[in-house]
C-alpha cells in the first residue's frame, strides 16, 4: 500500500510538473514561430484589412504593470488549440483599435499563463496592443469576477448587449480562480491613444 502510494504521488507530481512547466514551453515555442511569422507579415509591402486566419497571429500585447519583458502574440481564436500558443482574440469581436469590444482571452495557470497576473490590474493601468501600423493604448477602467455563462462582457458595448457601440473598448477575460475554472475574471479598458507604431511613446 505504501509503495502504491509513493508511486501515486509521483505520478501526480509529474502531472503538476507538466501542466506548470512543460506546458509553458510548448507555449513559449510556439510563440516564438508566431512571433517570427507577425514580424514578417508586418514588413510586407502588401496592405490588408481582412482578419487573419485562424490560429495565426493578430497582434501583440504588452502591459507595463507586468514589466518590460512582458508581450505576447495574441492569436486569431479562442478554441483550446488557439489558447494553448497565447491568448486569443475572440473572432467576431472588434478589432484593434476599431468602435466595439476587442476581447482576448488568456489561461491564468498553464500554458505560459499569460493572463496569471490579471488581478494586479487597477484603474488606469495601460494596455498596449501593437499592430503592423499602430500602436493602441488603452486605459484599465474597471475589473469584475462574473459567472461563466455571463457572455455579456464579450458584447460590442460590454455587459450591455442591446446597445450601439460608440467607443472603442477592450476586454480581457480568464479563469478565476487561480486553478479553477468555478468563475471568470474579467477587465474592461478605454482607447486613449492611438500613435503610428514606429513612433512608440516614451
Amino acid at each position: 500500500m505504501g509503495e502504491l502510494c509513493i508511486t501515486a504521488g509521483l505520478i501526480v507530481m509529474l502531472f503538476v510538473t507538466y501542466e506548470l512547466w512543460g506546458t509553458g514551453r510548448y507555449t513559449e515555442g510556439q510563440q516564438n514561430r508566431l512571433g517570427d511569422e507577425l514580424m514578417k507579415d508586418w514588413r510586407a509591402s502588401k496592405v490588408t484589412t481582412e482578419r487573419v486566419e485562424l490560429g495565426k497571429g493578430l497582434a501583440m500585447i504588452r502591459i507595463p504593470r507586468f514589466g518590460k519583458g512582458y508581450h505576447y502574440v495574441v492569436i486569431e481564436g479562442v478554441e483550446r488549440k488557439d489558447l494553448r500558443k497565447g491568448p486569443g482574440h475572440y473572432p467576431g469581436t472588434a478589432l484593434p483599435g476599431q468602435v466595439g469590444n476587442f476581447v482576448v482571452s488568456g489561461h491564468r495557470t498553464t500554458y505560459s499563463a499569460p493572463f496569471n497576473r490579471l488581478g494586479e490590474l487597477r484603474r488606469g493601468d495601460k494596455i498596449l496592443i501593437d499592430t503592423r501600423d499602430e500602436q493602441y493604448t488603452y486605459t484599465v477602467t474597471d475589473r469584475r469576477i462574473v459567472k461563466p455563462s455571463a457572455v455579456e462582457v464579450t458584447a460590442p458595448v460590454p455587459l450591455h448587449p442591446n446597445r450601439r457601440p460608440t467607443k472603442r473598448m477592450i476586454t480581457l477575460t480568464t479563469c478565476h480562480p487561480k486553478y479553477s475554472a468555478a468563475e471568470r475574471m474579467i477587465v474592461f479598458g478605454e482607447l486613449a491613444a492611438a500613435v503610428p507604431r514606429v513612433q512608440k511613446p516614451t
